[in-house]
């Protein structure tokens, strides 16, 4: 329950915030007397700033659903497909590296500047409110937050477009993309800020309504992150800064103190206890799945040691842009193939995107308790599985679990989201209310990316992930670690610019050669290619580029316009 209230605190919040600021990214109007030029002017008009900074989480990760950073890394990536129905054509063309028009990606680049913009906001102006030394360290964490917020935005929109026009101010400019080199040294900057100004406080010590904000350790892990992307992509062996670089060292130090005194740790519990659908009967979930397996969910709370960072969602949600502060993106994922509500249970039904590759579970060890843990087989595990159900596409008979809708029986025997059970809510929309958090950063991830940066004790991290799953230790080569990467963090928007940054951009091809799937229930051999001459980056909106008047140029293999679906 305390995780229901925080969210609905956290949306007042955005409430207050929202009626006092303009809703275009380049809007300082005031408005109800508030605007940059008196506000903020208390610690609690910051504080209050920084929400309004957090919530461009929400609308990125998976309030936008279809154009998140995780939905396209997971259906370009070679271990799902596109799906749906037939008429779900952005889904599939995402999948195949194609658009459906020359505008399909406004929503994201929208939603990440007006998040940067807000961040730039509140740098500019917090001086405006009377620190002293009694506060200061309030502002440093507020400074140090909000400098982790602009960093994550930007390194999410530089893995999706490639180069984008770099703006740390809020001054309306029209500018060119700038190049990646300088984009991923204010990245660096900013985060190397966020670790120097965030309190060196372990999870433990945390107030659980800080669940979900940005503290010293998600900066630490995160750099790794730019870290390995910037430097394996772009094939450097250093960080650039504005005015330095950081080394592969420096990186190394940091995530090994990120690892030792963090406090977060992975879970010691069955695997499975990490993702939703291990909701038991605590809360008044009688589905016979969970139980029978002697599963407990570990939850999104102070109790999740392996969380370093998520998003966190709200039961709230709606139909337009601005009311999605559930996590519409996992409605996108929920069955499409099965008859009914009931006998699909824990699983709801949804709109059937990113079938599972068949290729993957062939290759997926049988021993590895992580393949039945990520991946629902749909024949086996599926009471009322149809083929064909809805005008399927991509069918494989295979879906992911980590990121579903579920559904529970309650006390009376009516189905409703679990999340209604959970928090003890009145049933509403099954297809809006989903509150299960986006996780940015897993602890074995951390454990994963110290290991390929080559850790003195690459070996013993490496040992603690797979031990954790009841597998053997095996050496920590850097092909045993693509492999470690590939099962662990299956479905978690990891995948594909993993491939990237090792420029194994061939096997997105080769797993997807001759697929078996079925469209619309006839047997079919899908055949994929991936476009080397994008890079790997997606298109930027036509209407971008219109109204900066040719100032914004077309990325790489997307300038014809001939590569609709």
């Amino acid at each position: 329950m305390m995780k229901y209230i925080n969210k609905i605190i956290l949306l007042l919040s955005l409430v207050l915030l929202f009626a006092s600021c303009g809703e275009s990214f380049l809007d300082t109007e005031n408005v109800m007397e508030k605007s940059t030029e008196n506000f903020p002017k208390t610690e609690q008009d910051a504080q209050q700033a920084l929400t309004g900074v957090y919530s461009g989480l929400a609308k990125t990760a998976g309030g936008i659903d279809r154009q998140s950073l995780f939905m396209v890394s997971e259906l370009m990536s070679d271990d799902r497909l596109g799906g749906g129905g037939t008429d779900d054509r952005y889904a599939q063309a995402v999948d195949r590296f194609l658009v459906t028009n020359n505008d399909m990606f406004s929503g994201a680049w929208a939603a990440y500047y007006k998040a940067i913009y807000r961040a730039n906001s509140l740098l500019e102006t917090i001086d405006l409110v009377p620190w002293t030394e009694n506060n200061m360290a309030v502002k440093n964490k507020i400074l140090g937050e909000t400098y982790f917020l602009r960093a994550y935005f930007y390194f999410d929109l530089v893995r999706m477009f490639g180069s984008v026009p770099l703006l740390t101010s809020t001054e309306k400019v029209n500018k060119p993309k700038t190049a990646a080199n300088e984009i991923y040294a204010q990245i660096a900057e900013d985060l190397q800020r966020a670790i120097n100004m965030l309190p060196e406080q372990s999870f433990q010590e945390m107030p659980e309504s800080d669940l979900g904000r940005a503290t010293k350790w998600t900066a630490q892990a995160l750099v790794a992150k730019v870290f390995l992307f910037y430097t394996g992509y772009y094939k450097t062996d250093a960080l650039p800064t504005n005015g330095d670089k950081i080394s592969k060292q420096q990186v190394i130090q940091w995530i090994d103190e990120c690892i030792s005194r963090s406090g977060h740790g992975l879970i010691t519990s069955d695997f499975r206890n990490l993702w939703p659908y291990s909701y038991c009967s605590e809360g008044g979930f009688y589905s016979k799945y969970p139980v029978s397996q002697g599963l407990k969910w570990i939850r999104e709370t102070g109790d999740n040691i392996e969380t370093v960072f998520a998003v966190k969602y709200s039961i709230y949600g709606g139909w337009s842009g601005a009311e999605h502060y559930s996590n519409i993106m996992i409605q996108f994922f929920g069955l499409r193939n099965a008859a009914n509500w009931k006998t699909c249970l824990p699983f709801a039904i949804g709109w059937g995107w990113g079938n599972v590759n068949p290729k993957l579970m062939a290759e997926w060890p049988n021993d590895d308790p992580r393949k039945e843990a990520s991946v629902v087989d749909c024949a086996r595990e599926i009471n009322g599985f149809v083929w064909n159900v809805a005008q399927n596409m991509d069918e494989t008979g295979y879906i992911q679990k980590k990121y579903i809708p579920l559904n529970v029986l309650d006390k009376d025997g009516n189905i409703c989201p679990y999340s209604m059970e959970l928090y003890g809510m009145a049933q509403k929309d099954r297809q809006l209310q989903h509150t299960q958090d986006m996780v940015i950063i897993r602890f074995a991830d951390v454990l994963l990316m110290a290991a390929e940066l080559g850790s003195s004790k690459a070996q013993e991290y490496m040992d603690r992930v797979r031990g954790r799953v009841g597998l053997a230790s095996v050496p920590a080569t850097l092909e045993n670690i693509k492999k470690e990467r590939r099962y662990e963090l299956a479905f978690e928007g990891v995948r594909y610019y993993d491939i990237l940054r090792w420029h194994d951009q061939d096997v997105l091809t080769a797993n997807q050669t001759d697929i078996p799937v079925k469209d619309v229930g006839v047997d079919y051999k899908r055949n994929i290619v991936f476009r080397t001459e994008t890079g790997g980056f997606l298109q930027i909106p036509q209407t971008q580029i219109d109204l900066s008047e040719g100032v914004l140029t077309q990325n790489p293999g997307w300038e014809s316009g001939q590569h609709l679906y």
